[in-house]
Parts: structure tokens; sequence; C-alpha cells
């Protein structure tokens, strides 16, 4: 995981502790030494985490965090501030004012890294979404981002997860009127309500008898409704390494015992915002190019979006000098589908090709139907060899598994071809990307079909 950091502080020495300790896991650091600056970086430059000290001269950490929350520009970067005060109050004061997290001097290394890596992982997401919103925009549909604020002023469902009853009253009485607080004490009851009960936040406790809580957290991440829920991990003194396992883990923020009222309510608050700011993203970009950008029979994107967001996509890995391939993949001899079942044959064809190619990719990955029996699959962050070899496991997945056809549910079977390439590290460009991806695919054709050809980038 790559990513730049902007590190905010006036002391020069404390700056480049913090540098020594990034540039050590392989981040790009950034640095400034005063607030004024740090705004104009942030406006200016691209920045995947600001790591903000609180205490400088003329414009204080606070302050700062409040400027880039309030700038839609800026709004989604994400703030650790960092400071040497202690006391509860200033944590508060940070989380009203914004901030996504609060480290207190001196920092411990292994908590700083996993805040980053954690708050790089959430950025990605929010990039991705923010990315096919300004697509959205770009082809000519409205500005989602105008639109309203998705629910913010309803109170908020939250479920605990613990053992003890008493915890429930105690965070109950605590947040009583501003959010609708649910318990569960059998953890695997509460996985299964986190999934159903249309929760914004779970609060998950470290004491659960003969459950392991992290294991618990895996699973939430691993099932698709959960894997964007905020988990809030609730600790025990002392429990820094099963903490430092949960960020990695994907839990979002945590809170110690003795839990302050305030900063359970601020903390709680900042994971909800984000979540129905992420939610937002990604209903605004469902409903806005649903009719647009989306094959009206796969329920894939369609030419029209790929034309425009391959060339972001493209752009975005040169910049960021990361890898990027697409796949080609045509169906084998479909004329023959069509003429033996009919064109609603070959529409089950399709449909069912465009179910199996979205269970064999990420969420990240950009799959479109190009044409007629064609689709493209772009895959950011992904060198050639191993674009080639999840074109190679699509391929064997289709040639096994016959296709269900017409009413009478034939078993068809189809196979396919495939071209894959990857952006050049210079002089390159989308249309000679896809070039080579189509010369691949030719040549796959040509060779007898059923087979993935790779052009070296």
């Amino acid at each position: 995981m790559t990513a730049r950091i902007l590190v905010v502080d006036d002391i020069p020495a404390n700056v480049r502790l913090l540098e020594v300790r990034l540039l050590a896991e392989y981040f790009e650091v950034i640095t400034a030494s005063s607030g004024a600056e740090a705004l104009d970086i942030c406006e200016t430059t691209k920045v995947d985490v600001v790591l903000l000290d609180v205490m400088m001269p003329e414009m204080d950490g606070f302050e700062v965090c409040r400027r880039l929350k309030s700038d839609p520009a800026t709004a989604h970067l994400p703030v650790i501030m960092i400071t040497a005060l202690g006391q509860v109050a200033d944590r508060i004061r940070g989380l009203e004012a914004g901030a996504d997290d609060f480290l207190t001097k001196p920092v411990n290394d292994l908590q700083l890294m996993t805040r980053v890596k954690s708050l790089v992982r959430l950025k990605m997401l929010t990039d991705e979404l923010r990315l096919r919103t300004a697509t959205a925009t770009s082809i000519g549909l409205a500005n989602i981002l105008s639109r309203g604020d998705n629910g913010s002023d309803l109170p908020a469902k939250v479920l605990l997860i613990d053992s003890r009853a008493e915890v429930f009253e105690r965070i109950r009485s605590k947040i009583r009127g501003e959010m609708e607080l649910e318990f569960v004490s059998d953890p695997n009851a509460g996985f299964f309500q986190a999934a159903e009960g249309n929760y914004e936040c779970v609060i998950l406790s470290t004491v659960l008898p003969n459950v392991d809580p992290l294991r618990l957290c895996s699973q939430l991440r691993s099932l698709d409704r959960t894997r964007f829920l905020p988990i809030i991990l609730l600790a025990e003194q002392d429990d820094d390494p099963r903490i430092i396992r949960g960020l990695e883990l994907g839990v979002n923020d945590y809170l110690v015992r003795p839990v302050d009222p305030h900063e359970l309510t601020a903390r709680l608050y900042t994971q909800i915002r984000r979540k129905r700011y992420n939610d937002q993203l990604r209903a605004s970009v469902t409903q806005s190019i649903e009719m647009a950008v989306t094959d009206s029979l796969t329920g894939l994107h369609n030419r029209r979006y790929l034309d425009s967001h391959l060339q972001t996509l493209f752009d975005r890995a040169v910049a960021r000098r990361r890898p990027l391939s697409i796949m080609i993949v045509d169906l084998d001899r479909f004329k023959s589908i069509n003429d033996t079942y009919g064109h609603d044959g070959g529409d089950d064809v399709l449909r069912e090709f465009a179910r199996r190619l979205r269970q064999n990719m990420r969420g990240i990955d950009l799959i479109c139907r190009f044409g007629g029996e064609e689709f493209v699959i772009v895959m950011p962050d992904t060198e050639g060899a191993v674009a080639a070899k999840v074109a190679e496991r699509i391929r064997a997945e289709i040639a096994r598994t016959p296709f269900s056809v017409g009413r009478q549910g034939n078993p068809v079977e189809i196979t396919i071809s495939v071209g894959v390439s990857s952006v050049k590290r210079q002089d390159d460009s989308v249309a000679a990307l896809l070039k080579r991806a189509d010369l691949a695919l030719y040549e796959a054709k040509k060779n007898g079909r059923n087979r993935v050809v790779a052009k070296a980038a």
C-alpha cells in the first residue's frame, strides 16, 4: 500500500521523526511548517492523509482541521491530529473539528502505522466513489454532490455487542436522545443482527467469552452488506496488541475503558458522518448514471462510461506510477447461439456471463459491455502478469460450467477468448493500451479460441 502523507508541524525535529517513520513504510511524505502552508498544499496537491500537529503559532491544528473539513474540495481528506496534550477535552475538540483520529505524543509507532494504513484504505474507497461521481458529471449528468445529505437529520441506529448488560445501560444513558442504541449479548446473534438491522455503526466489546472479537470483525468485513459498516472496538486497558490487530483487520476506531461519554459521542458521530457521506456517493452514483451509462441487458457499465472513465483511470495510474491492466473478452462463436436459440437465448448467455464476471472480479475493477458479445475489464493497481492469471481463471471457469439457455434450461457450452495488456512505463496512451489488448484478442481467436493472450507492456 502506497500513499502520500502530509506531515504538518512547526517544529522541524518532529517533522523529521514522523517523516523517517513513514518513509520506512514506503509512504511518500510531504511536509508543511504552518497551518496556512498545509491548507495551500491540500488545495493544490494530491494528499491521502494529513498528520496535523495541534499546537502551532498563528493557526492551530483545530482551525486547520475545521477549514479542511468545511471546504468541499478537501472535506474527504482523512486527518489525524497529533499533540502533546492528553486531555479528553482536547480529543473531543479535535473530533468535533472534523478530525478522523487523534494521537498523543510520543506517538506509538504501531498505532501510528495502523491508523495511517486504515485511513489510506478508507481514502482509496472514497476516491473511487468520488472518481465515478466525477465521471458521471463529465458525461453531462447532474452534479450529485449538490443533492441532500441522505437523511443526516435522522437519528442513527447503533448496535452494541457486549456480554455485559450493564455496559449497554451505561452507554445508552450517555447517548440517550441522540442515537438509537440496540444491544445483543450473544456474538453470533450479533453478527446476524448487524447484517440484517440496517445499522450505521457497531460497537464491539473485546470482552466476549469463548469468542474472538477480531474473528467477528473479520466476518463482518467479509460480508457484502456489512463490508463498509463502521466498527468501533470497545477495549480494555493495556489491550494495545488487540487494538492494533483490529485496526489492521478493518476496525474503524476504538475506545478504551473507562469511556468518556463526550468522546464516545464524538467518535460515533465521526463514523456515522463518514458512512453517510460514502453511502450518499454510492446511492447518487447509482441513481444518476444507471440509465445513461449502464447496459440494460447485463447491468454492466456500457461503452459510453468506459470511454470517459478509462482515461481517468489511465491518467491516475500514470501520475501515481501504479500499474493498470485491461482485458478484452469475447464470447467464442456467439452467432451460433443466436442462430440456434434465438436472440432470447443469446441474451440469457450474456446476462449469465456478466453475472460470472462480477463474481470473479474485485469491487474496484471496472467491467463494461463494449458491444455485442465483447466485454472490457479495467483492473487498477494490477500488473499484466496478475491480470493474465485472473483472465485464465475466468476462462477456465466459463469453459468448465455450461450455461443454461431458454425456458427449457438447455445446457450450452461456452468458451471465451481474452486479450490482456497493461500500461507501459513511458509513452503510452489509452488508445494504444486498447489496441494492444485488441491485438492480443485477435491472436487468441486466430490461434484456436478458448485461450488468453497477453501483450507485454
